[in-house]
């Protein structure tokens, strides 16, 4: 018979040898689920590796985009390859195309029938001129039409102590840019300002320049200047009585005058001392649209001017046209002069000041809001070296 001291000590040596067992079974627990781990890790990461090697990937990538597949794999098969046409068609497949197939397709266009091309009638961005076959008004309107752009004070070099190149840009959508939006009609045809670019540069008064640089340096047919903006061709099915296609019908596509909202200034500042005064010349203007894909949609932060025009040069048209001045309808306020008195809302993308790497702000600022910090930066900078010349 054992003492119960005895009973006790073994007792206790049975619950030590329990918790040592327990204890190793949890760390053999935890070891086996960090190797499991471990192990799914590695096979997941050989996985990636293996699939990787099996897609052969150009710089210019092998997935579709709005224009449709380009992939550079040569050892694709050529069926593949047939049905990774781009969307403008494709004459082996049936990708329609707005311009036209060269053979007959499942949904393509069948060019052994007649097509005809339709042209757009529906005002777009160049309207056809209306005039009044009576006077439209009751007073005499010669004042606008006789006007002349009054001449730049002549700068010379040395008198230039201060100069700075500035872009900003012109969102007509605020409130105060309205006059850019007017829509109305007028003998001269219609007033938004896009529209008296588009004429100006039909009739020959100006001439556009690529958008490949601001420098004027490559000009463009006014026919380029207008297919700049898209807008493309519809391409419609004509049927007879008895459901059969006897032809197509291609319509141009007009492109909404409202649908270009923002222009791009290019301007100097320039500090004259002979005259003790800051001028302020403009150099270019542009209108700045978004890039838009086959399908419609608009890529964000992808603004980007269409072209150029050499603002000098634009002068004596803006002098021709009225400008829309809602608060005050007394003052005939061209649009030249709407731009020399900066009767506009506006704001910096764009400048020579500690800019060494000729960057706009878009491409060292990511946020939006500190871009207009930074303009406002900009412009404030300009204001106090004028302040500075001056003791109070």
């Amino acid at each position: 018979m054992k003492s119960g001291y005895q009973v006790r000590v073994a007792a206790v040596h049975c619950l030590l040898f329990n918790s040592i067992c327990i204890k190793n079974w949890i760390m053999q627990v935890k070891y086996f689920k960090s190797f499991a781990v471990l192990v799914l890790a590695i096979v997941l990461v050989n996985t990636g590796m293996a699939q990787r090697k099996k897609q052969v990937r150009s710089a210019y990538g092998n997935t579709p985009s709005a224009y449709g597949n380009t992939g550079n794999n040569k050892a694709a098969d050529t069926t593949i390859k047939n049905n990774n046409q781009a969307g403008y068609g494709n004459a082996n497949t049936g990708n329609q195309s707005t311009y036209g197939n060269t053979a007959p397709a499942d949904n393509g266009i069948d060019t052994t029938l007649p097509i005809n091309v339709i042209p757009s009638t529906s005002g777009g961005l160049l309207d056809t001129l209306r005039p009044s076959l009576r006077e439209d008004a009751a007073v005499d309107r010669d004042l606008i039409l006789e006007r002349t752009p009054l001449e730049y004070q002549n700068i010379r070099e040395d008198d230039a102590i201060f100069r700075v190149r500035v872009w900003r840009e012109i969102d007509t959508r605020e409130k105060i840019n309205m006059p850019f939006r007017y829509a109305a009609v007028e003998d001269n045809g219609s007033q938004r300002f896009i529209s008296i670019l588009l004429r100006a540069i039909q009739d020959g008064s100006v001439t556009a320049f690529s958008a490949d640089d601001d420098r004027f340096t490559t000009p463009i047919t006014p026919d380029q200047a207008i297919s700049a903006f898209g807008g493309g061709f519809d391409t419609s099915r004509v049927y007879d009585m008895q459901g059969n296609i006897t032809g197509y019908q291609v319509r141009a596509k007009a492109v909404d005058p409202d649908s270009i909202y923002k222009f791009r200034l290019k301007e100097e500042w320039i500090f004259d001392k002979a005259t003790s005064r800051m001028y302020v010349r403009i150099l270019g203007i542009a209108p700045v649209i978004p890039v838009t894909l086959s399908n419609g949609m608009k890529l964000e932060n992808s603004d980007h001017p269409v072209w150029w025009i050499y603002y000098p040069d634009l002068r004596s048209t803006l002098t021709k046209y009225q400008a829309y001045n809602p608060k005050n309808m007394g003052a005939r306020m061209t649009w030249d002069e709407l731009f020399e008195n900066r009767m506009f809302s506006s704001y910096i993308t764009k400048s020579t000041l500690d800019n060494p790497f000729d960057q706009s702000i878009r491409e060292y600022i990511k946020d939006p809001l500190f871009r207009l910090y930074q303009g406002e930066n900009v412009k404030d900078k300009i204001f106090d070296y004028e302040q500075s010349l001056w003791s109070y």
